[in-house]
């Protein structure tokens, strides 16, 4: 049997994970317990392949070639945890509904970032918001309303690049350099930009470190 000590020495991502809930109003929210780590971004950005690269396992977040396919807040945690006020999960991993898919129908676009505008303001356990941005793309003007409103908010967040597999290898320091300098004028952002890969699982390693640090735990 494992004990809470054997339990709180294991690695944050070298153990299973399960998803516990979709959220798709506030008040479905679990009740507040460990601390939070979010990952926000356009739709299509990468969210659940990248989250399914973290933890190793191929289809704990769904994955969707259409673009606005996760229409919740998706919740997972590290498996084996009972839930108890004397057994919480060291964290809690949370999938956010993408933004910026302008073909889906306008109620429920309103919906979707109503939903995750409130849970930004209004989650105290939210430790910080890892902001997704495809590197072929970069920073484009939905994003930077994203961080302004993360900023307003007092949010912590990072930037992390997604798909850098997709761009010539030359051109992620030119991007990590040129992101930085875009978000110099956001007082929430983290003044570092990681990059990663859920393809070719690049920059994985250091995303698991800056998480673990975030909550306080080993990666």
């Amino acid at each position: 049997m494992t004990n809470n000590n054997q339990k709180a020495d294991q690695p944050l991502f070298g153990r299973p994970w399960i998803f516990i809930r979709g959220v798709p109003a506030m008040k479905f929210l679990p009740p507040e317990g460990p601390l939070e780590v979010a990952f926000a971004g356009r739709s299509n950005v990468g969210k659940s392949s990248l989250i399914n690269a973290l933890v190793g396992q191929k289809a704990l977040a769904r994955t969707s070639n259409t673009p606005g396919r996760t229409q919740e807040l998706n919740y997972f945690v590290p498996d084996g945890y009972s839930g108890a006020a004397d057994d919480m999960p060291p964290m809690a991993l949370v999938d956010m509904p993408g933004y910026g898919y302008a073909q889906a129908p306008k109620e429920q676009v309103d919906a979707w970032t109503k939903l995750v505008f409130d849970y930004l303001r209004g989650r105290a356990t939210l430790k910080r918001v890892y902001v997704l941005i495809d590197s072929r793309h970069g920073i484009k003007k939905n994003d930077d309303e994203v961080l302004s409103l993360l900023d307003k908010a007092a949010i912590s967040y990072q930037i992390v690049l997604t798909k850098t597999d997709k761009i010539k290898e030359v051109g992620v320091p030119r991007l990590i350099a040129e992101t930085l300098e875009k978000i110099k004028k956001h007082p929430a952002a983290f003044p570092e930009v990681l990059s990663t890969s859920s393809e070719k699982g690049n920059g994985l390693d250091i995303l698991r470190a800056a998480i673990a640090e975030t909550v306080g735990r080993k990666s």
